[in-house]
């Protein structure tokens, strides 16, 4: 139900999260003087002690074992400026998932963030007291996985503040409390029941919001906030990341981050489309540019031939063992 036909149209490549993308839209023709206005300052966002109120007004659907809010009933209430950087009525009014530097796709859920759910699995990925972090989270499934395969710390990141408070701490609170406590109450509409038939899995409880922190902002404001921080911070064991690449303008802000924040044994598991039609990026390109910096070593580990090509590319620095 995620996988839009806009996927394969929009020419800019949409994300499963957003990213620092700003300078250049999907025909190219922003200015250097535009570039340099588009950095969004990093911004850590507190979980709200109520934790129920961070649900209230969502609508919440399901896949892979995950609840994630209903995108379109979050655009719909956010539509006259609700939100405070005014991103859903400018995406909604310009008919685009990117607006450079002010709107980066984190509203959407794009097909790459499940071929990653999908690898964990088929590769064991045991996130077991990991210290993990969900880059261009978006809606933070990929995180929220890692959450509930015991990671001993999760971290998201998104570039748009909104996309944070109205969805990826949504997320992770809807997969973390009793669902019967807000799933189907009250017969408003504004709830689904899940299946009935629930996979008995051991869950998250609300003790793992704990080890969770969310922030906004572009890649290197972030990244700086984290290493100058006064509250104590270790390098993360593994970085998610899907659909990140598609413009090959900052895959020099990408790289740097990774470098910055990785732990020196630690692995980068990066999904992307082998090509973003209109922008020029995709996995071959970026694969070459981190092999022309020698700082990782790089691997492909899952190639999905269906509908538009799609990689599950693994890093590591170079000397790692």
């Amino acid at each position: 139900s995620q996988e839009s036909t806009e996927k394969s149209e929009q020419t800019a490549g949409p994300v499963a999260g957003s990213s620092p993308r700003p300078g250049t839209d999907k025909h190219g023709d922003e200015t250097p003087s535009k570039k340099k206005l588009c950095f969004k300052a990093a911004k850590e966002h507190d979980i709200p002690e109520d934790l129920y109120k961070v649900l209230e007004n969502k609508v919440m659907e399901r896949a892979s074992d995950l609840y994630y809010v209903n995108m379109s009933v979050v655009e719909m209430t956010c539509l006259d400026d609700a939100d405070r950087e005014g991103i859903v009525s400018q995406s909604v009014t310009s008919h685009s998932d990117l607006i450079p530097g002010v709107y980066e796709g984190g509203l959407k859920i794009w097909e790459c963030t499940f071929d990653l759910i999908d690898f964990f699995s088929e590769a064991e990925i045991h996130f077991t007291n990991k210290s993990v972090l969900d880059l261009g989270c978006g809606a933070g499934l990929l995180g929220i996985v890692a959450l509930k395969g015991k990671a001993g710390k999760v971290h998201f990141q998104d570039y748009n503040s909104t996309v944070i408070d109205e969805i990826t701490l949504p997320n992770a609170v809807a997969n973390c409390v009793d669902e019967g406590s807000w799933m189907g109450g009250g017969g408003d509409g504004k709830t689904h029941k899940p299946p009935s038939k629930r996979p008995k899995k051991a869950e998250c409880s609300p003790d793992a919001l704990t080890t969770c922190r969310f922030f906004s902002g572009e890649w290197s404001e972030v990244s700086q906030l984290l290493l100058s921080s006064n509250k104590p911070f270790s390098k993360y064991d593994i970085i998610l990341t899907s659909e990140t690449i598609y413009n090959p303008d900052y895959y020099g802000a990408l790289h740097d981050t990774l470098a910055e924040l990785l732990d020196k044994h630690g692995r980068v598991y990066l999904a992307s489309k082998a090509h973003y039609f209109g922008v020029g990026g995709g996995i071959h390109l970026f694969e070459k540019f981190v092999e022309e910096r020698k700082v990782f070593k790089t691997s492909i580990v899952k190639i999905i031939d269906k509908g538009l090509q799609r990689y599950i590319m693994e890093m590591a620095f170079k000397d790692s063992s």
